[in-house]
């Protein structure tokens, strides 16, 4: 090359900005006929020339064509322990977005790219697909020092997040709801570096992930996009949990819960009608001081919390808990649960919908004087005796309306009976058809509701206990 050529001909694009821009600058040259040289647009070239005076306002313009080398030492190099670390990782069995997320929790700036390249030079193949539950098995071998969680100062950065973002969808809601506002106004505690809202905040998105086994698994302390979620770098560690819960008293939780009824009453969320069920919490650890209850879910009686729920019916959401119950108090929970809700101003609760051994006929009674209940009767062996010898002309066709908009013909038997243990009568609706061989009985204080508009309330009640048999918009008949 000759030297002149070096000038007028570049080859690097620096220099070939820098040329472009003197010839015009400096030798007051037509921006046709530089950019023409240069082998530029004219819109090009113009763009070139605004970014370099906006450039020239920055500090250092210089940087933009030249680079200064700083005085002293050069820094260290730690590319090493960043490849020796994500050759670990892989040896583990972590994919490349969980080694990415993991080195973005520590600060390490190092692109998916080039992570994927490293272990392709160094002859790892390809991770096959695998369920989230083997994932869990592998990444839990690898203990990862996990940064210390602390509030967000919300500055302009990117990072990468395994499976996290989608969580972020529902703070939108939390705001337009002023649930943000509840939880800053409530009393859960709060500690020097996390305030109460990302408190409370960790543990939603913990739930809201598809993590599983929070102690077993801590690469999700490295998934920033949670730790977005609560207002954090990351989240904090499984230790900060079970410190944090234990301060929490049940007084706060039903604190929480009469604001958030509050605010579900407000937006017209909720229904005259609420289902209550208990639900078995399982607990594995040794040598357990808490009562056995049954768990529907897996057939059997074991060490677990009896925890109740209550949840409209319509809208699906939960609107009461409580996972002190013990077994000498079960039989007590639908009376607690009626007087929390009567605390509240304008509640307009007329419906409780529950199973039959939710509580006992004495409390049914003291339930019925004020509020309309809905259950099941259990099936003796002399009530199926004395439906079987009742005569056909007692037994009429009912067509319930299920929520695809079709029916089923069911045949019911409508009648009062007085109940000792209740003292007094109640309606007994007794069902067939229904694919059972024995008749199911629905029992209520509600004497003025046509029959179908009963059996339909029913069905739309799956107790907490078990699995749901059939989609949500198919009533499941077969329950009784």
């Amino acid at each position: 090359m000759e030297p002149e050529h070096f000038f007028c001909r570049p080859q690097n694009t620096a220099q070939k900005k820098y040329e472009a821009l003197r010839a015009f600058y400096v030798e007051k040259r037509q921006a046709e006929d530089v950019a023409k040289q240069f082998g530029y647009k004219l819109s090009s070239f113009y763009s070139l020339t605004r970014d370099f005076k906006k450039n020239l306002s920055q500090e250092n313009p210089d940087q933009h064509f030249f680079i200064s080398k700083p005085a002293g030492r050069r820094p260290k190099d730690d590319t090493s322990e960043t490849n020796q670390y994500i050759i670990d990782s892989r040896k583990n069995y972590l994919s490349v977005p969980d080694i990415k997320a993991a080195l973005d929790a520590q600060g390490e700036t190092v692109s998916e790219g080039y992570i994927y390249n490293l272990l392709k030079k160094e002859g790892f193949a390809r991770l096959p697909r695998r369920k989230s539950t083997t994932r869990e098995k592998t990444s839990a071998s690898l203990k990862i020092e996990a940064p210390k969680s602390y509030m967000l100062d919300f500055a302009p950065e990117s990072f990468t997040g395994q499976n996290s973002f989608g969580v972020l969808c529902l703070l939108p809601y939390l705001q337009q709801y002023s649930i943000d506002r509840l939880i800053q106004n409530s009393n859960y505690p709060e500690t020097g570096t996390i305030n109460r809202l990302s408190s409370i905040l960790c543990f939603v998105a913990l739930k809201l992930s598809n993590v599983r086994r929070y102690s077993a698994d801590d690469i999700w302390c490295m998934d920033r996009g949670l730790g977005l979620f609560a207002g954090l770098n990351v989240l904090p560690k499984t230790s900060w949990y079970t410190s944090y819960s234990h301060r929490i008293t049940s007084e706060m939780n039903k604190e929480f819960l009469k604001g958030l009824h509050q605010i579900l009453l407000h937006e017209g969320l909720l229904s005259d009608t609420s289902n209550i069920d208990f639900t078995t919490i399982p607990y594995w650890g040794d040598d357990s001081h808490l009562e056995n209850n049954w768990s529907g879910t897996r057939n059997k009686a074991l060490a677990s919390i009896a925890a109740v729920l209550a949840q409209d019916p319509d809208s699906g959401i939960i609107t009461y808990g409580d996972t002190n119950v013990r077994h000498q108090q079960k039989n007590q929970v639908a009376i607690e649960f009626l007087d929390f809700y009567n605390a509240n101003s304008g509640n307009d609760l007329k419906y409780l919908v529950f199973d039959s051994k939710f509580t006992t006929y004495e409390n049914l009674a003291k339930l019925g004087k004020e509020i309309k209940f809905l259950t099941i009767r259990r099936r003796g062996k002399k009530i199926v005796e004395e439906l079987s010898q009742k005569l056909p002309s007692s037994w009429k066709k009912v067509r319930v309306t299920m929520a695809n908009g079709k029916g089923r013909n069911l045949r019911v038997n409508d009648e009062k009976i007085f109940l000792k243990d209740y003292g007094g009568e109640v309606r007994q609706i007794a069902i067939t058809g229904h694919g059972k061989i024995k008749p199911a009985l629905l029992i209520t204080n509600d004497f003025d509701k046509p029959c179908d508009k009963l059996i339909r309330k029913y069905t739309g009640y799956n107790g907490f206990g078990g699995p749901v048999r059939k989609p949500p918009n198919e009533p499941e008949i077969k329950r009784f």
